[in-house]
């Protein structure tokens, strides 16, 4: 069902300005993920705050690449893929944000956060210095919050022969539709999506595709790439999968919770 309404955006001594919109239903909430330390593993949580600079918790670590010179010096999968297999753990209850405390290897062995033992294992994979570094507001390459819609991923997958598995894709947001068509997320930009009620629930503005890199290809368990899962999206949608955001009202996210696509 589709609700059209009327929102007042200004009141002025002598008019009123109104803006038409529709109300979509997509579906809701699949799963929501941090990335607490850029480019490792993911970790799904049940409830999440979407603050003004994304999911509190995600990104806020990176790893900086000591002999970069250049504009970017973020280490990410694309150039270490092993970075995967390191997963954070615990919850630092002293801090603002849920962030871990340490990060257990593909070894198993448990590091604490901002250890030389954790930078050194780093390091020594990379074969050149490296150095945590923590930012207050994240560390993001397009957008301080990511959607995609499990429809997409299933189609993506199935075209590449693979088995569904939404941590190939490291959005936060996963979005179970009504709808089963891949790629819906393309008619989402410059909408607005709404979670739970929509005049109070968080908001976030639709601003672009999300344009894939080879991190995709890359197996969430063994780190091995394999090619055809990008081939599959540069066929299917000309390599966007998903969309990114910024978010315009704050507020808890929830599996499970209702998502509308506001259209004005």
């Amino acid at each position: 069902m589709i609700r059209t309404g009327f929102f007042v955006w200004n009141m002025l001594p002598f008019f009123t300005t109104k803006t038409t919109f529709m109300l979509v239903p997509l579906g809701h909430i699949h799963e929501l993920v941090r990335y607490p330390i850029k480019s490792m593993a993911g970790v799904p949580t049940e409830t999440a705050f979407l603050g003004w600079h994304g999911l509190q918790g995600d990104r806020r670590y990176a790893f900086r690449r000591l002999d970069e010179k250049g504009g970017f010096p973020w280490l990410t999968a694309s150039k270490l893929p092993e970075l995967l297999l390191y997963h954070p753990m615990g919850l630092d209850d002293k801090m603002e944000e849920p962030l871990p405390t340490h990060v257990r290897t593909q070894t198993g062995e448990l590091l604490e956060i901002g250890s030389s033992e954790l930078e050194r294992s780093i390091s020594e994979k990379f074969g050149s210095p490296v150095e945590l570094m923590r930012l207050k507001h994240g560390i993001f390459d397009d957008a301080g919050i990511s959607v995609i819609n499990l429809a997409t991923m299933a189609a993506i997958c199935q075209a590449a022969a693979l088995p569904v598995d939404t941590r190939r894709f490291r959005a936060n947001i996963v979005v179970g539709s009504i709808a089963t068509e891949p790629f819906l997320e393309d008619n989402w930009v410059s909408g607005k999506l709404v979670f739970g009620d929509e005049e109070t629930g968080p908001m976030v503005h639709v601003t672009m595709r999300d344009l894939r890199c080879m991190m995709i290809n890359l197996d969430p368990d063994t780190a091995q790439q394999d090619p055809n899962v990008m081939k599959a999206v540069v066929r299917l949608n000309k390599n966007n999968a998903g969309a990114y955001g910024t978010v315009v009202r704050t507020g808890e996210l929830k599996v499970g919770q209702d998502v509308k696509l506001i259209i004005e």
